[in-house]
């Protein structure tokens, strides 16, 4: 077999390392790494979690618990080595205090702390570096964090389930339920992989939802905060959310103009529900974008939205993708109300926002449909 398939082969189990973190890294990067020598594989590593040690350093831990030699040895990476002091030391550091003698990189880090300086670090130190190997598999894995890291802004994904004549609910507005169970449990997968799912008030008081993830496969799962657009701060003290809120965190955003929150704050603070308030634009809104730049701020990184049409349509101008559940189901009726996206529209179809469509899944009898932000509707 060539080098460059070994290679490759490496690289990919790399990948596969870095696969392990997938929702407990936020808001850093998954990362693996694989050490090898003389074409066998001596030891990997992958960042387990938020704070834990990062790939490299997992890698040459392991490979130190085994006994092996690694001067000499060559380090397939998925993303650029760090260069600076955060939760844990210079991952270059290690790696030059190993001798190890090459490194070979799947993904650049848009991070202004290393965005190349720890490719210099470690050429500086006489070790052979190789960029850009299996760069568009590396990158599929950080999507959400290249954007975060660039745009200062979480990675949004808007997600609804509809029937195939594009209804919510039925005239008297029930929902529950509209795709199968197998959709369900794929729409918990996503949770799992996010940072924060958000709803709004409306879907709260109809559904009652608990959204935390809830996989029945013997895995351990990431789960995320739960974030409510509450404007008038009018969540139900009976709610699942406010229930669970101390076991599993839950934030509400509310506008600040109202004089008569602050006992409701207390209380809600006492039940374990963090709060958060934000100015309101001319139609009396969450301003959505502030809302997004502050949880930016506080990492994180990602957001599932599960809510109604009007929350739908205050985050769509922020949409990295769309994931779009379709049943097999017809429920009628005329309505503006039951509808994924509400808001003003547009006048015409040259105006839409425009994504393209990344995939198209089944479960059962239902369809997803998975679309991206595409041409003419950069985020």
């Amino acid at each position: 077999m060539a080098d460059t398939e070994k290679s490759a082969e490496f690289m990919l189990l790399a990948i596969n390392e870095a696969k392990k973190g997938e929702g407990f890294t936020h808001p850093n990067p998954l990362v693996g790494a694989v050490l090898v020598k003389d074409g066998i594989v001596l030891a990997t590593g992958y960042h387990h979690r938020y704070g834990d040690l990062h790939a490299e350093r997992d890698c040459l831990k392991n490979a130190r618990e085994k006994g092996v030699d690694t001067k000499g040895a060559t380090m397939y990476v998925t993303l650029e080595p760090c260069c600076h002091t955060g939760k844990q030391p210079p991952c270059t550091n290690a790696i030059i205090e190993a001798g190890i003698a090459r490194v070979v990189i799947g993904s650049r880090d848009p991070n202004n702390l290393v965005n190349g300086k720890g490719v210099e670090q470690l050429k500086a130190a006489g070790i052979e570096v190789v960029q850009d190997f299996l760069k568009e598999e590396c990158d599929k894995l950080n999507e959400v964090f290249f954007y975060y890291i660039t745009h200062k802004m979480p990675y949004v994904i808007l997600k609804y389930a509809m029937t195939a004549d594009g209804r919510t609910a039925t005239v008297s507005g029930k929902s529950k339920w509209i795709t199968g169970e197998k959709a369900r449990e794929n729409v918990h997968r996503t949770r799992a992989s996010v940072a924060a799912v958000m709803t709004g008030i409306g879907t709260v008081k109809a559904d009652d939802p608990l959204l935390t993830c809830r996989l029945d496969d013997g895995k351990e799962h990431h789960q995320p905060e739960r974030i409510v657009i509450d404007t008038n701060l009018e969540i139900p003290e009976e709610s699942a959310l406010v229930k669970s809120a101390k076991t599993s965190k839950v934030t509400v955003i509310y506008g600040f103009f109202n004089p008569h929150t602050s006992d409701r704050r207390e209380w809600l603070f006492h039940q374990g529900v963090e709060t958060a308030s934000f100015s309101l634009d001319e139609k009396h809104r969450i301003n959505i974008k502030e809302v997004l730049e502050y949880l930016a701020s506080i990492g994180i990184d990602s957001i599932l939205v599960e809510s109604g049409g009007e929350l739908a349509a205050s985050v769509l101008p922020f949409a990295n993708e769309v994931h779009a559940y379709v049943a097999p189901k017809i429920f009628g009726g005329v309505s503006d109300i039951r509808v994924p996206i509400r808001g003003d529209g547009v006048d015409s179809p040259d105006d839409a926002v425009q994504f393209s469509l990344l995939g198209v899944e089944q479960f059962g009898d239902d369809v997803l449909l998975k679309y991206k932000r595409g041409a003419g509707g950069e985020v």
